[in-house]
């Protein structure tokens, strides 16, 4: 015997596939830039940002700044946004839940004295 969704799911499934396409694509390249330092005294640095494109920058610096742009789109859904720096891992989020469209990314400037991995991976870039 087949088993058929509810009529209510197929209506609330096509009324938000209807809405998606008007409220237009995430772009992080149009979203305003948001920023946050974390004093730092350590020198290793590990970054996870979990799949977002990240760009790390060594810099005249003692602390590490962060630039986030995040842009959403279409969104049935929340926005699950967070940076935190602890024992040596920054760790940024920024994400959507639910049915939703949204796009970041970030730069981090980095003490130029900082080894620097991502995602405990070694990288390029000597801070």
């Amino acid at each position: 015997m087949e088993r058929r969704p509810h009529p209510k799911t197929v209506l609330l499934a096509l009324a938000v596939a209807a809405v998606l396409p008007l409220t237009g694509c995430a772009d992080s390249a149009k979203a305003e830039p948001e920023e946050h330092t974390f004093a730092f005294t350590g020198t290793a640095l590990d970054v996870k940002a979990h799949g977002n494109p990240t760009d790390l920058i060594p810099a005249d610096r003692t602390d590490v700044k962060v630039t986030r742009w995040f842009d959403t789109g279409a969104q049935v859904g929340s926005k699950k946004l967070s940076w935190t720096l602890e024992n040596g891992t920054l760790d940024l989020h920024a994400g959507c839940t639910g049915l939703a469209d949204c796009e970041a990314r970030f730069r981090v400037e980095v003490p130029r004295n900082v080894a620097v991995t991502r995602d405990g991976r070694p990288t390029d870039l000597k801070g």
